[in-house]
């Protein structure tokens, strides 16, 4: 079995760097709170009088550890859509926060990435998968390539794609609802709720991706 995910460095340097990055950050903010709540046009300025508020040293450990924290949930959000691949001979399984998705060895025709996501295609044509990740494109190849999976250059099915607008003829009602709500979604910078109503469109035989918030689909089946 071969694993593809973020190197070791990032998977446990996050939890360093971002408390690090984020109390410089709120001890930057704290210095420049005074001259801050001199600017009438500046937003939030009722949380910089507060920080003027607060005596010293006191104000400064608030701004140090309000920024830490800050730091540490940016870490907990970006390790939770780090994902990883297992590639083997059994099948492909991939893997982020809480979630695990398997294919069989004999449903995986191919994988390629379009952009910054790893697709899987059956071998009917239809997409098993379309998962956004940041592993090394030329890892993801070499993981594949190693255990007997067919890696493309590119989606073979590009062509096909049409952009979708509101009650698009040739789908059903269904689909078209969840393209709605889908829709709704990419617009609140729901990610994760987005990714789960493209899974659910998959699972209804067509495939879906996006660009710049607009979403295209093809027909499968």
């Amino acid at each position: 079995m071969t694993t593809v995910q973020e190197s070791a460095a990032v998977r446990y340097g996050i939890w360093v760097a971002c408390p690090l990055a984020g109390a410089a950050a709120g001890w930057g903010l704290g210095l420049a709170a005074g001259g801050i709540t001199t600017l009438g046009w500046f937003p939030f300025q009722g949380v910089f009088r507060l920080f003027t508020d607060i005596p010293q040293p006191w104000g400064t450990v608030v701004s140090l550890g309000v920024g830490a924290v800050a730091g540490v949930v940016f870490a907990l959000f970006w390790a939770s859509e780090m994902m990883s691949v297992e590639v083997s001979t059994g099948g492909v399984a991939l893997r982020r926060d809480d979630k695990t998705f398997r294919f069989g060895r004999d449903e995986v025709e191919s994988a390629f990435a379009d952009g910054r996501q790893l697709v899987l295609l059956g071998r009917d044509g239809a997409e098993l998968a379309r998962e956004k990740s940041d592993l090394s494109r030329a890892k993801l190849e070499r993981a594949c390539t190693a255990q007997g999976y067919r890696w493309r250059d590119a989606d073979p099915f590009a062509a096909e794609f049409r952009m979708w607008v509101e009650h698009a003829p040739d789908l059903p009602a269904d689909v078209n609802a969840l393209f709605t709500a889908r829709r709704k979604a990419i617009s609140k910078y729901e990610a994760e709720e987005a990714a789960e109503l493209a899974r659910e469109i998959r699972k209804r035989g067509v495939a879906v991706r996006d660009e710049k918030k607009r979403q295209y689909y093809r027909r499968e089946r």
